[in-house]
């Protein structure tokens, strides 16, 4: 029976396929200050993009990629890097603006 409706993750999901929405959806986890929140949304984009795929082409095991990006994850900063450039993106750093 098909589902009379798709749920809110299955159309965020379909929608980071697409790399531009995938980049302003991470950097707006990131503008939220916490790691919970750009862990999830790194989770949503690697599932986006196949986890699978993405854990091999990062060098990381599958279930360790859904342990580290899990809401009790702890991942170290060198396997972040790695599926973000697994990804395809780069980790940049900005100068924040002046506060007026």
């Amino acid at each position: 029976m098909r589902k009379p409706y798709r749920s809110y993750e299955e159309s965020l999901i379909k929608s980071l396929k697409d790399k531009k929405e995938a980049q302003l959806y991470l950097n707006a986890a990131l503008e939220e200050g916490d790691k919970e929140s750009f862990l999830l949304a790194l989770y949503h984009v690697a599932k986006a993009h196949g986890l699978s795929r993405l854990a091999e082409k990062a060098k990381l095991h599958r279930v360790s990629l859904h342990k580290m990006l899990s809401k009790e994850g702890n991942p170290e900063f060198e396997s972040i890097l790695r599926l973000i450039q697994a990804s395809g993106f780069r980790l940049v750093i900005k100068a924040q603006a002046k506060a007026a």
